[in-house]
């Protein structure tokens, strides 16, 4: 199972969410779910994502 750590982009140290298992996106609205189904959405875009690594940036 990959999951991985959401962060902000310009900011990288600020964490939005760990253990992320989903990734839903909706226009600009980003809807984050861990694996143990804590649900966050924020507004912005993803920026990358390293599936390997385990790490998520957005703009936001």
């Amino acid at each position: 199972m990959c999951l991985s750590t959401v962060v902000k982009k310009n900011q990288p140290d600020c964490v939005l969410l760990e253990y992320v298992s989903k990734i839903e996106v909706n226009g600009n609205l980003i809807t984050l779910t861990d694996v143990m189904g804590e649900q966050k959405t924020v507004e912005g875009t993803i920026a990358m994502a390293d599936l390997t690594g385990g790490r998520v940036e957005i703009n936001c």
